[in-house]
């Protein structure tokens, strides 16, 4: 039997930290402030218009409908940023995020009365529930409860919205209706792909341990 010295101590430890993370973020954001000053109904979410102009899977995340709506957005997007750095975010954690962002909007399709939509927060939905994967797999403790707590209030967050019962909301003190679709959607994506990184993450664990034992 050998072992090498230079494999972690923690297999579940973020590599190589959580820049790809912060860099999810930083398109997310900088995405919405470029796209403010360009005609929202050429970016926005159109189901119609969902195949023959697929860069809307993307764009339409970027689309914001007042200053209010994106100053909001650009905030949540900086906590989760923060959030996943906090949870040593990884590789696999960007990935996921990332390639939650277009499923959020891919999802929408399950409600076609829903003809426009913009905005950060279904991505940004998926980004919480990445990052909370991410914590209650690498993580003990406290630490794990919290990860368990996020993804709870995840899940009642979007249960008493009602996705089911209206295409539209309004919020009291929002110039916008929320399209609680959005967020189901968003939170879907991000359990599908964020537990899609912590199978890789359990694999490369695995083949690591039968490395280290040969």
């Amino acid at each position: 039997m050998s072992a090498t010295t230079d494999q972690p101590a923690n297999p579940f430890a973020a590599r190589p930290g959580p820049l790809g993370w912060w860099t999810v973020a930083a398109v997310l954001a900088l995405g919405a402030l470029a796209t403010w000053w360009i005609d929202a109904q050429r970016a926005d979410w159109q189901p119609g218009l969902a195949w023959q102009q697929p860069w809307r899977w993307w764009s339409a995340a970027w689309v914001h409908w007042s200053w209010g709506h994106l100053g909001a957005n650009l905030a949540g997007t900086a906590l989760i940023a923060a959030l996943g750095a906090r949870a040593h975010a990884d590789r696999a954690d960007a990935w996921a995020w990332f390639v939650a962002w277009p499923l959020t909007q891919l999802g929408l399709l399950l409600q076609p009365a829903l003809l426009h939509y913009g905005g950060l927060s279904g991505v940004l939905h998926a980004g919480v529930v990445v990052a909370a994967i991410g914590l209650v797999q690498r993580e003990s403790g406290l630490r794990c409860t919290v990860g368990w707590l996020i993804l709870g209030g995840v899940a009642l967050k979007v249960g008493l919205e009602q996705p089911w019962q209206s295409v539209l909301r309004q919020s009291p003190g929002w110039q916008i209706a929320i399209a609680p679709a959005a967020h189901f959607s968003g939170a879907v994506a991000g359990l599908l792909c964020g537990l899609a990184a912590a199978a890789w993450r359990w694999r490369q664990r695995q083949g690591r341990a039968v490395s280290i034992a040969r």
